[in-house]
């Protein structure tokens, strides 16, 4: 095992990673060169420095001072320490003539002459640790050109710390969004896989109560069978905006529908004999294929139509247009009712969202109309809603026939 692994493996985790953290800045080694290069010192580094540790992070040594990334000096040696308590640079061109440094104990204790330490401090003010460079015989590097130098390194490595920081929080937090996500894809596909069960089970029953010549029994089934059709639809709503949440979107497999008005029907039959009290007015005129996921559009259309009677004035008609028209197929929906105002429009499509006025006792979660948003996507398409006192709210759908771009 080599000397710099073993002293990391001896470092606490925090200061293991910020020795890490300056490694990975792959122009620390030549800043290091170009100090010792242009100062002629044969020992540089790059320490983290804090008021009960110096630790070097990165190294330049020619002279054999044996301090490699990751090995530590007791901070109450070092001249660092006190650079740190004034974040000033501290520079010395001859220890042993210097009126200040002459008798101190560093110089003495490790043998120097000259020595230069100067602050590296990140862009919130914390103190990271110092950039120093020491070396046995004097040399002149009190200069303004030098100490110059000394403090841009200084600041590149501290914008640098910075970046890395940046970076490791996003890394952070994009690992544990991933997991999270793979966290909620597994508890919504056991939830479905869990719901559907009983509901099977519920619906059996049902169907057994329905065959039974009691006439009690009979609306008991219709009713129970209702109830289960209406939780398989929020179990739909609720695995299909967790796809669409999590980035995948709304699945559609395309092909070319010859029969579309037969499968839109039947959604608008269903919805009838569910509320007989809601007449629907119906006019679907498509003519020819049309590229789509069928299930999807049924799927749509039957949340408009389930949004037009949840929402709609009682015992009001509601419209149904569809129709192909210069190679876009259009879907309307219309109710009559109160107008929604023009910044709630803007919102009809959020996921959970509800006007204030809304009802919150129906049994949905106020997925449908965000579900029909990403269904049209889905199908290269828009959907676009108005409302207004004289005309009721209208939803319409626009999606190409020949299938999205």
């Amino acid at each position: 095992m080599s000397t710099t692994r073993a002293a990391l493996l001896d470092l606490p985790d925090d200061l293991a990673r910020v020795v890490g953290r300056v490694s990975r800045i792959s122009a620390v080694p030549s800043l290091l060169q170009i100090l010792c290069k242009n100062t002629q010192m044969g020992f540089a580094a790059v320490a983290r420095v804090t008021d009960e540790s110096w630790t070097a992070c990165a190294v330049a040594d020619t002279i054999g001072f044996g301090l490699r990334p990751g090995g530590q000096l007791d901070v109450h040696t070092t001249l660092c320490k006190e650079s740190r308590a004034a974040r000033q640079p501290v520079v010395i061109d001859q220890a042993s003539l210097d009126p200040v440094y002459c008798t101190h104990h560093t110089p003495r204790l490790y043998k120097i002459e000259s020595y230069v330490s100067v602050p590296i401090v990140l862009a919130d003010g914390s103190y990271f640790g110092n950039l120093c460079a020491i070396d046995p015989a004097p040399h002149k590097v009190s200069g303004a050109e030098t100490v110059a130098m000394f403090n841009s390194f200084a600041q590149l490595i501290a914008d640098q710390l910075d970046k890395e920081a940046s970076q490791e929080l996003t890394a952070n937090a994009l690992l544990d969004e991933r997991g999270k996500a793979v966290l909620r894809e597994q508890f919504i596909a056991v939830l479905g896989h869990d719901l559907r069960n009983p509901l099977s089970s519920i619906s059996a029953l049902a169907t057994l109560l329905e065959r039974d010549p009691s006439a009690d029994a009979k609306i008991v089934g219709g009713r129970i069978r209702s109830g289960v059709r209406r939780m398989a639809r929020l179990i739909d709503d609720v695995l299909d905006f967790t796809r669409g949440s999590l980035g995948s979107g709304i699945g559609v497999e395309l092909a070319a529908e010859v029969d579309l008005s037969r499968a839109l029907l039947d959604v608008i039959q269903e919805i009838e004999a569910s509320h007989p009290d809601r007449p629907i007015h119906t006019r679907i005129d498509i003519g020819r294929a049309v590229v789509c996921d069928r299930g999807r559009l049924q799927q749509l259309l039957s949340n408009l139509l389930g949004n037009a009677v949840q929402h709609g004035t009682a015992g009001t008609p509601i419209n149904v247009h569809v129709a192909v028209t210069d190679g876009i197929l259009g879907i309307a929906v219309r109710n009559q009712g109160t107008p929604i105002p023009p910044e709630h429009l803007a919102r009809m499509f959020e996921p959970y969202w509800r006007p204030p006025t809304a009802q919150h006792a129906s049994g949905g979660l106020g997925l449908g109309l965000s579900i029909c948003a990403q269904i049209v996507k889905a199908h290269g398409g828009r959907i676009d809603v108005t409302s207004s006192g004289d005309n009721g709210t209208q939803f319409v759908v626009r999606v190409p026939v020949e299938g999205r771009a």
